[in-house]
């Protein structure tokens, strides 16, 4: 029989008190993983029904590749789609949006949001890990799930993210955001792991959605190897004898990358050379707006939507700002030599910002906070790592940092839910970017599109007065005012307006789309359809243009063309309510009542106060018979504040014998 010997009392308490650490520091993460998420759920509380704005109309509204999901039109959005377009994983997560609930605002933001947190626990996991390795774990083993969550939860609910979360199309930014941290996560727990094939099979894939969200993941393969080299391997060298392999696969889906450039044409002709802004106005505006970034970094107000597209006049205006990011990279170089840990924030910061703050001209906005979205980590972490070593060495324990964090993320996610607010609407978003950048040509007209589409016409005609007297040659400033005067039956105006924008631009579709409006409600048919055919050769997608064409054969007398146009603009746009009744109203006039009708319940569908489609399905009930289904349309027409025909009720009160 054989005796099993009693273990030593020492070896089992040692494993207890092993036992122990480890049970109280999977609590910490699983606390900490709660904190962080209620925190950022908090600050974005008030962001869920904000409506789409700026880029958000090109990228998402009126991109017709995101209502295809099962088609690879999909992985391409066409060039006109700004933000979308060149970034295939992007579209496809808008269009997964679209899929669910079509274009309800509060689904996207959700989506965004989750990204957000998603972002953040990674961030969490990544520096905790760090923290953990042989190079960083004697200074701050002890203390890397506390700081690891101070920083995420700073990162998370600082202001200047809101753009990257509230902005809906910025996604963008925290999309490629998620996938650059889950790359280098993913990579640290494959050569922390004793079989790490399937972490790395996970970093090379989340690379790859990364290089399909945006081009700041052009960075990410070389910082995995720098990464390496600092914190894991010791050399590149080293680095290379284990993981070369990953290394390479890494390196290959800048092929992803390239074809997404490649195929969207420079982003549609905004980004990259010979846009009319050399690269050297470009580069000389970057070193101000960096500088900026981290002074918005510490103090993060105001905050602003659209700085614009201007550029640095005069050399000699940006010589303190060069200074400061000279200094900052010089800094970056000496610590990659002399503290290698360090260099490593450096070079973070410059490389994912490189892409969009360096040489290749971003014509279309030469600043912008959602940049800031990674780059911000580092202010972080040196502000962190730096207030923990002080501490340190004046001998103050961890418990007396509680309350001063505490009020920093109180303020930071209250000034979070504030900057939110500002995002309830477009005219409250863009009142406030005029108010912080008067001189913004583009933000001024977008206030007026927005107070255009509250019906104040007379106040948005103001701003587009203003937008064209800061820069005369804008041709949507033109276009717009345009469609001001048509609102308020100015028409020989809004013709010379539409004719303008036509001038400084030849392929303006929706300028000739806006002279036809104008042409027909002169009762010039003839120059009215010219038009909208002219803005249909420009844009074959431009639903709006088949529905006024389809509108002006109707009045011509042309009902089968005009239903061919309606059926377009349909096409084009499936819940189109106006194009469903007017084709209702042409299959009427040709005696198709059954399908009249079909139509004009579509046109309700999709809009249930919509009065003329209740009148018109009134009148085609009444043709064929049915008075107590048109009685009902009546009803309900009177119900919305409608006013029925005199004549059409009083044939109908004979017609069925009822009483009104």
């Amino acid at each position: 029989m054989r005796v099993h010997e009693q273990g030593d009392p020492e070896d089992n308490d040692r494993n207890d008190h092993a036992d122990t650490a480890l049970l109280l520091r999977s609590r910490k993460l699983w606390g900490g993983s709660a904190i962080l998420i209620v925190a950022i759920i908090a600050a974005y509380a008030n962001s869920f029904h904000g409506p789409f704005i700026f880029d958000d109309g090109p990228s998402i509204v009126e991109n017709p590749s995101i209502r295809h999901l099962g088609s690879p039109q999909v992985l391409a959005a066409p060039a006109d789609s700004v933000t979308t377009t060149g970034r295939p994983i992007l579209n496809l997560s808008l269009a997964i949006n679209y899929a669910i609930d079509g274009l309800t605002v509060e689904g996207y933001h959700v989506v965004n949001l989750v990204i957000h947190i998603l972002a953040a626990l990674t961030l969490f996991g990544l520096l905790r890990r760090s923290l953990l390795l042989p190079t960083l774990g004697s200074r701050f083993a002890s203390a890397s799930v506390g700081l690891s969550f101070t920083i995420s939860l700073l990162w998370a609910v600082h202001p200047l993210q809101t753009e990257s979360v509230t902005y809906v199309v910025q996604r963008a930014e925290s999309l490629v955001g998620l996938f650059y941290l889950l790359t280098l996560y993913c990579y640290l727990r494959g050569a922390t792991a004793e079989r790490g094939g399937r972490w790395y099979t996970a970093a090379v894939l989340a690379c790859t959605l990364g290089m399909g969200s945006k081009e700041v993941m052009v960075s990410a393969p070389l910082v995995v190897m720098l990464f390496d080299r600092i914190f894991i391997a010791g050399s590149f060298e080293q680095g290379w004898r284990r993981r070369g392999r990953v290394w390479l696969a890494l390196v290959a889906t800048w092929g992803v990358l390239a074809v997404a450039i490649l195929q969207s044409h420079g982003r549609g002709g905004s980004a990259g050379f010979g846009l009319g802004m050399s690269a050297w106005s470009y580069a000389r505006t970057q070193f101000t707006c960096i500088i900026h970034y981290l002074r918005l970094s510490i103090w993060p107000s105001p905050l602003v939507l659209d700085y614009g597209n201007s550029v640095i006049g005069r050399e000699v205006d940006i010589v303190p700002y060069a200074l400061g990011v000279i200094l900052l990279a010089a800094a970056t170089v000496a610590a990659l030599v002399r503290r290698p840990t360090l260099g490593f924030l450096g070079v973070f910061f410059f490389a994912v910002l490189a892409p969009s703050s360096s040489i290749v001209p971003l014509a279309g906005q030469t600043e912008a906070e959602h940049r800031m979205y990674l780059p911000l980590v580092v202010v972080v972490v040196l502000m962190v790592l730096a207030a923990y070593r002080g501490m340190g060495r004046l001998g103050l324990q961890s418990r007396h940092a509680a309350i001063p964090l505490v009020a920093v993320v109180v303020a930071l996610g209250i000034g979070t839910y504030r900057r939110n607010e500002a995002y309830h609407t477009e005219l409250a978003i863009w009142d406030d970017t005029v108010r912080n950048v008067p001189r913004n040509s583009r933000a001024v007209f977008n206030r007026g599109n927005a107070l255009m589409a509250n019906g104040e016409v007379a106040a948005a005609i103001r701003d587009y007065n203003e937008s064209l007297g800061i820069e005369r040659g804008y041709a949507k400033g033109y276009d717009a005012r345009g469609n001001a005067y048509l609102a308020q039956g100015n028409y020989v105006a809004a013709i010379h307006d539409y004719e303008m924008a036509i001038r400084l631009k030849a392929d303006f579709a929706e300028a000739h789309n806006g002279l036809g409006s104008a042409y027909g409600n002169l009762g010039q048919g003839e120059k009215a359809i010219k038009e909208f055919s002219r803005a249909i050769e420009l844009d074959p997608e431009l639903e709006e243009a088949y529905f006024n064409r389809g509108t002006a054969f109707g009045i011509d007398g042309k009902v089968d063309v005009a239903i061919e146009d309606f059926g377009q603009a349909i096409r084009l746009r499936p819940d189109y309510a106006d194009a469903f009744d007017r084709r209702g109203s042409a299959y009427e006039k040709k005696g198709q009542m059954d399908a009249a009708i079909k139509d004009y319940d579509k046109a309700i569908d999709l809009k249930p106060d919509f009065v003329d489609a209740f009148q018109n399905r009134a009148l085609a009930y009444f043709e064929i018979k049915s008075y107590d289904k048109a009685w009902a349309d009546v009803l309900v027409l009177r119900r919305l504040g409608g006013t029925p025909v005199a004549a059409f009720v009083d044939q109908l009160t004979k017609a069925s014998g009822r009483s009104q």
